[in-house]
C-alpha cells in the first residue's frame, strides 16, 4: 500500500514527486522514515478487527462476510471517490483522520472539482490551450495593449500553484458573484456577466451593437477580474480605462448584491483630458464621432449619458438578475433581446411570459424610460389579424383596427370587475379563462371588417390555424404603414402573427408615464417588432445570441420577485 501511495502522491511521502524534487536530502530522508500509519489509524483499524472477531465467534451459524473499512481501500480508489464529492464537503472529510487529510492534498481531486463545478479547463502545469500559451491568451483577451516583457510581472506564479488553492481561495470564495447582474447606473442600467474564464473570474460588461445594426453580435469589455497572484491570496483588479489592470476591491454587500471599487482612479484618466476621453468613449459606444451625428437632440442625449456614466467609474453596485424561465406553451423562447429606441440607440430588453401576457423589461434604459421598467406588454388573448399589404400601408386603417381591439379589452376588463362583485357574473367569466388566445372569437371582428369575409363561427374555427406558422416558419407579408418611422429599414417582410399590446412612454426624467396602444409583430423565433401608434414609431428586436451560466432563476417566484425589485428601483 505504501508503494501505491507514493505513486499517487499520498502516504508517507506527504506530497507528490514534484514536491520531493524541491526538498533537500535531509527532508526527504525524514519524510521516508515516518511510519506508514499514524496512531489514530491504527486505533480505528484495531477496533474494526476486534469487532469483526467478536461477531465471528458467536454461535455456530454461518459466518458473516468480513467487513471492509474505508481506510483499507487503496489510495488511488479513495482519490477517485473523493474527487466525486462536492468540493464543499471535502474540508469536513479531511477532519476524519490523517490518512484522509493526506489524500485530500492530491491535486487531481481539486482539479476535477474545479472543472466540474466551475468549468475550469486550464492546466496549471503546462499552461497551453489548443496550442496557444496562457501568456498569449492573456494578451489577446484581457489586456491587448500590454507589451512583451511585462508578462512575468502581472501573471501569477502558476508553476507553484495548486488546484486546491484555486478552488478554496478563488472559486469558492467568489462563487456568489458568478452570473448575470445589472449595474446601478441611474436610468441607464447595464448587463454584467461574471464568469470563470481560464484561471480568472472576469466581469464582462455586455454592450449592444452600434445603432442601428440590431442583428449584429453583442460587444463586451472587461470591468474587473479576480485571480491568484499568490497561493493563499486572491487579487482584485479594475480593468476600466486604457492604462491596464490596476488595484481594485470587491465587497459582497448582501445576498444577490455586490459592489466594486477602484483604488487607482488615475488609471481611468487620459492625457488629453475630458475631451479625449469623450471622443474615445463615443467611438466605443456609438462607433462614430460627434460630427457624424447631425441630430441635435441625439447629440444632447449622448453628451448627457457620457457625463452621467462617468460619475460611476470608481464605484459601482450590482444587483442579480435571472433569465426568464421557459415553458413548452410559450409563444417563442424567452430571453434577452436588442431593440431600437430612436435617438436613444439600441437597448437590451428581457422578454418573459406570464400566463396570458408577455412583458418586455428594460435591462438598459434611457432618461425617458429607465432600466427596470416594462417597456412593452403583450396581450396574448387578443390576436390581431392584419389586412392585406396595400391596406396595411394606410396608417389610419391599422390604427382603427388596434383601437377597436383596445375598446374590446376595456369592455372585458370592466365586465371582469363587475363579475368580481357579482357571483353570477364571475360564473359567466370563468368558462372563457382556460381558452388559448388564438381560439378567442372576440379577437377576430377587426379582421372581418378589413380582410377576409365570413361569419364569426368560421373565423373562430380558423383562428387556431395561424398559430402553426410560429413553428413552421411560414407567414403573411408585412410592411410598415406610411408615416411610421424606423431606425432600421432592413426589417423582415413577413410575419407569423400579431397581438395587441401597450407600450410605455414618458417625458424626460420618467415624468408623466402612460401606456399607449400598439401592435406586437412576431417575425420568427429570434426577432419581433412593436409599432407605437401614438409615436408613429417602430422598434425592431433581435435575440441576444449568447450563452449565460449561473443565470437560471431558482424558482418562478424568485424571477417574479427579481422583476419587482429592479422595477421599484427606478419607479
Amino acid at each position: 500500500m505504501a508503494v501505491c501511495a507514493r505513486l499517487c502522491g499520498v502516504g508517507p511521502s506527504r506530497g507528490c514527486r514534484r514536491r520531493q524534487q524541491r526538498r533537500g536530502p535531509a527532508e526527504t530522508a525524514a519524510a521516508d522514515s515516518e511510519p506508514d500509519t499514524d496512531p489514530e489509524e491504527e486505533r480505528i483499524e484495531a477496533g474494526a478487527a476486534a469487532l469483526s472477531g467478536a461477531l465471528g465467534g458467536r454461535g455456530a451459524g454461518p459466518q458473516s462476510p468480513p467487513r471492509c473499512s474505508l481506510l483499507e481501500l487503496p489510495p488511488e480508489l479513495l482519490v477517485e471517490i473523493f474527487a466525486s464529492l462536492p468540493g464543499t464537503d471535502l474540508p469536513s472529510l479531511a477532519q476524519v483522520c490523517t490518512k484522509f487529510r493526506r489524500i485530500l492534498h492530491t491535486d487531481t481531486i481539486w482539479r476535477r472539482r474545479c472543472r466540474e463545478e466551475y468549468g475550469v479547463c486550464e492546466n496549471l502545469r503546462k499552461l497551453d490551450i489548443t496550442g496557444v500559451s496562457c501568456r498569449d491568451v492573456y494578451a489577446k483577451r484581457i489586456n491587448p495593449r500590454v507589451k512583451s516583457g511585462r508578462f512575468m510581472k502581472i501573471l501569477p506564479d502558476y508553476e507553484h500553484m495548486e488546484y486546491r488553492d484555486v478552488y478554496t481561495c478563488l472559486l469558492h470564495r467568489y462563487r456568489h458573484i458568478l452570473g448575470l447582474w445589472q449595474p446601478d447606473i441611474g436610468p441607464y442600467g447595464g448587463l454584467l456577466n461574471v464568469v470563470v474564464d481560464g484561471l480568472f473570474i472576469i466581469g464582462w460588461m455586455y454592450l449592444p451593437p452600434h445603432d442601428p445594426h440590431v442583428d449584429d453580435p453583442m460587444r463586451f469589455k472587461p470591468l474587473f477580474r479576480v485571480h491568484l497572484m499568490e497561493r493563499k491570496s486572491a487579487t482584485v483588479e479594475c480593468m476600466y480605462g486604457h492604462r491596464g489592470p490596476h488595484n481594485g476591491h470587491i465587497q459582497i454587500v448582501k445576498k444577490d448584491e455586490f459592489s466594486t471599487k477602484c483604488n487607482q482612479t488615475d488609471h481611468h484618466r487620459m492625457s488629453g483630458g475630458r475631451q479625449e476621453e469623450f471622443r474615445t468613449w463615443l467611438r466605443e459606444e456609438w462607433g462614430r464621432t460627434l460630427e457624424d451625428i447631425f441630430h441635435e437632440h441625439m447629440q444632447e442625449l449622448i453628451l448627457m449619458k457620457f457625463i452621467y456614466t462617468s460619475q460611476y467609474d470608481n464605484c459601482l453596485t450590482y444587483r442579480r438578475i435571472y433569465l426568464p424561465p421557459s415553458h413548452p406553451d410559450d409563444l417563442i423562447r424567452p430571453g434577452l433581446f436588442k431593440g431600437t429606441y430612436g435617438s436613444h440607440g439600441l437597448e437590451i430588453v428581457m422578454l418573459s411570459f406570464h400566463g396570458k401576457r408577455a412583458r418586455g423589461t428594460k435591462i438598459t434604459g434611457d432618461p425617458n424610460i429607465p432600466a427596470g421598467q416594462q417597456t412593452v406588454e403583450i396581450d396574448l388573448m387578443h390576436r390581431i389579424q392584419l389586412p392585406d399589404v396595400e391596406s396595411l400601408r394606410n396608417f389610419n386603417e391599422l390604427s382603427r383596427i388596434v383601437l377597436e381591439v383596445r375598446e374590446q379589452v376595456r369592455q372585458e376588463q370592466q365586465q371582469q370587475e363587475n363579475g368580481l362583485e357579482d357571483g353570477e357574473g364571475r360564473g359567466r367569466q370563468s368558462p372563457r379563462e382556460p381558452q388559448r388566445g388564438p381560439a378567442q372569437p372576440i379577437v377576430e371582428p377587426p379582421a372581418e371588417k378589413v380582410g377576409a369575409p365570413g361569419d364569426g363561427e368560421a373565423a373562430a374555427a380558423a383562428a387556431p390555424a395561424p398559430e402553426q406558422p410560429a413553428h413552421s416558419g411560414q407567414g403573411q407579408p408585412f410592411v410598415l404603414p406610411v408615416g411610421v418611422s424606423s431606425r432600421n429599414e432592413d426589417y423582415p417582410r413577413t410575419c407569423r402573427m400579431c397581438f395587441y399590446g401597450t407600450g410605455l412612454i414618458a417625458g424626460h426624467g420618467f415624468t408623466s408615464p402612460e401606456r399607449t396602444p400598439g401592435v406586437f409583430i412576431l417575425f420568427d423565433e429570434d426577432r419581433f417588432g412593436f409599432i407605437w401608434l401614438e409615436l408613429k414609431s417602430f422598434s425592431l428586436y433581435s435575440r441576444v445570441q449568447a450563452t449565460f451560466r449561473n443565470a437560471e432563476a431558482p424558482s418562478p417566484q424568485a424571477f417574479e420577485e427579481m422583476l419587482k425589485n429592479i422595477q421599484s428601483l427606478t419607479s
